[in-house]
């Protein structure tokens, strides 16, 4: 690799020590580059703005993060909750099995880490007190379970990957299916391990009667994840008809059927997912500069003809992507990770024969335990806001589940199967 595409690579890094928001490390790189480093005409930079931003799979972030803020504040949590424990009543863990258990439900209808814990967290985390369990614990299982909106479809990661690779929105919620639930099971395992070595009692015990009312109180928040995925690959309407089916159904049962949120409350929700959306596609769209940039200096073709003249196994090429990347989701966020890294790995993994579906599933994986891995995992500065936690206790609580999770992604990396079950 020559001195150019060195310098193209490692201009983000250089500006991101100086702790800068990444919207402004990214442009930081795109004027540096431009101004002392590639001589490209200026006035091709609004096509690269238009084409990153011209993604007709981008339109359904707006309404899914909208969908979620709705379903967060309009009562569906807490319903939720309650037919998860009528399930798992009986069973050793009962409370923190159905944390997990209702962050999948969850899942399944918002696909947003940070909308998980809020809504998830505010209803469970004092009777996870209440009940006995550490402050340590509690906070580390709520924090570590939001991650599980990552790859649980519908998954906004999946759907900014697939706008930066160009591959299938549908094909990739497809493919992240059974690694979410691994991930959940993973974490069930780890619960319910430490419930039987604790020898905690059942807290509860399941009845007909329970089930089936918690069952008719919540009927309308257990078909939303029917009514979105349902539809979506029942082939009644596209991922970004799927986004604005979630947005209507959410506004109807949390404003006409639950009654928790007015029409002041609604504006609320959108501002704030505008709020959220507006900091996404900034980033898409300096993002898509930079991702330009790579392509045009030739950084991508080299760092894809540098991997390939090592000689190595694919392996080995894999594990060093997966130690990199956990170590970026400590520090950047999600989507940026995302927008800014596809462009770059996505042909190094083509070129040790990694399927690009498969390869998503690996990274957006990667960055969703970042999302809970100290010190800058979102989930964990959105439960110190919502729960108000020690910070120390929340970081040494989700070491155990941080430990299980990687057992869970060697498992991804090393069988591809699980990501494209649906596809052989």
């Amino acid at each position: 690799m020559s001195a150019l595409h060195i310098t193209m690579a490692a201009l983000p890094l250089l500006f991101l020590v100086f702790g800068y928001p990444f919207a402004l490390v990214l442009l930081a790189t795109v004027t540096v580059a431009l101004a002392f480093v590639i001589d490209i005409p200026a006035d091709l930079l609004h096509q690269a703005i238009f084409s990153s931003l011209n993604k007709y799979a981008l339109i359904t972030v707006p309404f899914f993060v909208f969908a979620g803020d709705l379903m967060a504040r309009g009562g569906v949590s807490e319903r939720l909750v309650a037919w998860v424990g009528a399930i798992i009543g009986g069973v050793r863990g009962y409370l923190p099995l159905t944390v997990l258990g209702t962050n999948v439900v969850f899942s399944a209808i918002s696909g947003s880490t940070s909308a998980a814990v809020a809504a998830v967290g505010s209803m469970t985390y004092k009777q996870l007190r209440q009940t006995g369990y550490s402050e340590r614990y509690a906070s580390g299982l709520l924090v570590s379970a939001g991650a599980m909106d990552n790859l649980i479809p519908p998954s906004i990661g999946f759907i900014l990957y697939s706008a930066a690779s160009d591959t299938s929105v549908l094909r990739l919620f497809t493919a992240g299916i059974v690694p979410g639930l691994l991930l959940a099971a993973a974490f069930a395992a780890l619960v319910y391990g430490r419930a039987l070595l604790n020898e905690e009692r059942p807290q509860t015990r399941f009845t007909w009667q329970r089930f089936l009312a918690a069952t008719r109180a919540g009927i309308w928040s257990i078909l939303a994840p029917v009514v979105v995925l349902g539809g979506l690959y029942g082939g009644l309407f596209s991922p970004t008809e799927a986004a604005g089916v979630a947005c209507v159904y959410a506004m109807i049962i949390a404003c006409f059927v639950y009654r928790k949120l007015t029409f002041r409350g609604i504006l609320d929700s959108a501002a704030r997912s505008a709020r959220l959306t507006g900091q996404v596609f900034i980033i898409v769209a300096v993002a898509g500069v930079y991702s330009w940039l790579l392509t045009v200096s030739g950084t991508s073709d080299a760092a894809t003809q540098f991997i390939g003249g090592l000689q190595v196994p694919a392996w080995t090429v894999l594990l060093a992507i997966n130690i990199f990347l956990l170590v970026v989701g400590c520090f950047i966020d999600t989507a940026s990770a995302i927008l800014v890294l596809t462009p770059l790995l996505v042909p190094i993994a083509r070129s040790i024969g990694v399927d690009p579906i498969h390869f998503g599933v690996i990274l957006v994986m990667n960055l969703s335990l970042g999302t809970f891995t100290p010190p800058f995992g979102v989930n964990l500065f959105v439960a110190q806001a919502v729960l108000k936690v020690n910070v120390r206790e929340m970081y040494i609580g989700v070491v155990p589940f941080f430990l299980v999770a990687l057992i869970a992604l060697q498992l991804v990396t090393s069988f591809p199967i699980l990501s494209l079950w649906a596809f052989q």
